[in-house]
């Protein structure tokens, strides 16, 4: 297993957590609703899953869906920074939308490269 599979899985892995967990826990409602974009938790926990799992196709089937997925994800991470800063939370809270935005984006280069 290469590195960049190695990180696409943990990203597979790490997306399917997060969308679950917006669909599904007290936690993540509440963070939604602290953002002002409770109408939107269940729409980001579908994408989160839907990009996780196109992601994991992809990987097997097609780098081309395996890019759509990654370039969605970081979409969304980068949407996840903005609102941070939007909300005015501490530039620690901010990190992890950053590192998978970063990350993704890394994956669709090492993609491109290959």
């Amino acid at each position: 297993m290469t590195p960049a599979d190695f990180l696409t899985h943990f990203v597979f892995l790490s997306f399917l957590f997060f969308g679950l967990s917006c669909l599904l826990t007290q936690r993540m409602k509440k963070e939604f609703h602290r953002y002002g974009l409770s109408d939107y938790r269940r729409l980001t926990g579908v994408l989160q899953l839907s990009g996780s799992v196109g992601l994991f196709i992809g990987w097997m089937f097609s780098p081309v869906l395996e890019v759509t997925a990654l370039a969605g994800l970081s979409v969304l991470m980068v949407a996840g920074v903005i609102v941070r800063i939007r909300i005015r939370d501490p530039w620690l809270a901010l990190i992890p939308a950053l590192f998978y935005a970063l990350l993704c984006a890394y994956l669709i280069f090492m993609l491109q490269v290959k």
